[in-house]
């Protein structure tokens, strides 16, 4: 740090020469993150200084966060529902998980999970000392409900489905889960980080969300297809009772006790989020979700025309398609300037149809994507 400051002159400079080193948006395919809307800019510079993690002193954008809840839980199949605002799926999952590990008392808790499910969970298994077991995918990537259940033994506590799985973005069957879970008195969570703003809004309707008895919670994230400011992640329970095990005492602050994993927490996040909802309604996410899958349609169209068929029809706006010399591929589309991004197994160009993706850019991809095609050949 210099002995004397900059002006503020300079340091916009500095500023502006490392945001130029940023990849914009509109020639990225790998992100499960868009640039917010507006509105949603708008209302995080307006709470920019609101701490949700002593909220006694910001009792009017802890009303925001409630808010956001409700709607989302709305949204996701209970009124009811209750949670709050976190920084994201990663940070929900672990809350979701500690929660059903707090619940019971297991000496050696172990948690089944699909074998898509995000690497969060792994992180989870590290941070709370739980086995995590990975359970094997249908031929169309959904989790195998049979290998579910070969993995549950006296020591799980808790079953994991996958709404929106990031690299196939696929629906587990989470009806089948929740009938195991009820069956065996466990914990049901369902990771719907990206699709929680997309589900609700096509026009084939799935069985994921709270509407499925047996659901316990769900993890919903904003600042993904929701279009508010990152970090804005979800965590939803369906009854209370889950946010007891979460309770921490704060006797130094203006609240009594915390359910969050962070202290410190963007009360920004909570009313950029119910700003965006609000402003854009039912509606308003219908048609960014109907123009990105009316986009992935078109993508898909494109790329078959060169013989190159996605591993599943998309269900959602995230396409896997399995190419010839894969990381050849993904060099030559990067030295034209696109960012893609790969599947575990089986390995695949995965790309995700964000609303920043424009028409005129999704027709150069689509030839760009031809000719590296042509050229490794």
């Amino acid at each position: 740090m210099n002995q004397r400051g900059l002006s503020e002159e300079k340091v916009l400079s500095l500023l502006r020469s490392a945001r130029l080193r940023d990849i914009p948006y509109e020639r990225v395919l790998s992100s499960m993150c868009t640039k917010p809307h507006p509105v949603a800019v708008k209302a995080h510079m307006q709470f920019i200084e609101s701490n949700l993690g002593d909220f006694g002193l910001f009792s009017g954008t802890k009303e925001l966060e409630e808010k956001v809840i409700r709607l989302m839980g709305s949204l996701l199949g209970c009124e009811g529902a209750c949670g709050y605002i976190t920084t994201g799926g990663t940070e929900s999952n672990i809350q979701a998980l500690r929660t059903a590990r707090n619940l019971v008392n297991k000496k050696h808790p172990n948690v089944v999970v699909p074998s898509s499910a995000h690497f969060s969970f792994d992180k989870i298994a590290d941070l709370l000392g739980i086995e995590v077991r990975k359970a094997d995918l249908d031929g169309e990537f959904k989790v195998d409900a049979g290998s579910v259940e070969s993995l549950i033994d006296d020591s799980t506590i808790a079953l994991v489905g996958v709404a929106g799985s990031t690299e196939f973005g696929q629906i587990d069957p989470v009806d089948e889960l929740a009938d195991i879970a009820l069956s065996r008195d466990l914990f049901l969570h369902v990771d719907a980080a990206f699709g929680g703003f997309v589900i609700p809004f096509l026009d084939k309707k799935y069985d994921f969300d709270f509407s499925v008895r047996g659901v316990t919670s769900i993890t919903s994230d904003p600042h993904k297809m929701g279009m508010s400011t990152i970090p804005a992640g979800g965590l939803l329970f369906r009854d209370e009772t889950c946010l007891s095990p979460l309770e921490i005492d704060t006797p130094y602050l203006t609240i009594r006790a915390q359910h969050s994993l962070t202290g410190t927490r963007s009360g920004a996040a909570a009313a950029a989020a119910y700003a965006v909802m609000m402003h854009l309604g039912k509606d308003g996410y219908k048609k960014i979700i109907k123009r990105c899958m009316e986009l992935t349609d078109r993508l898909v169209e494109g790329v078959e025309e060169f013989g190159i068929h996605p591993l599943i029809e998309p269900v959602m706006n995230i396409v896997s398609l399995p190419v010839p010399d894969l990381e050849g591929m993904r060099r030559e589309l990067r030295q034209r300037g696109w960012y893609t991004s790969i599947t575990r197994s089986p390995r695949a160009m995965r790309l995700i149809v964000m609303p920043h993706l424009s028409d005129e850019a999704l027709e150069a991809f689509i030839t760009d994507f031809g000719e590296c095609l042509k050229n490794l050949r």
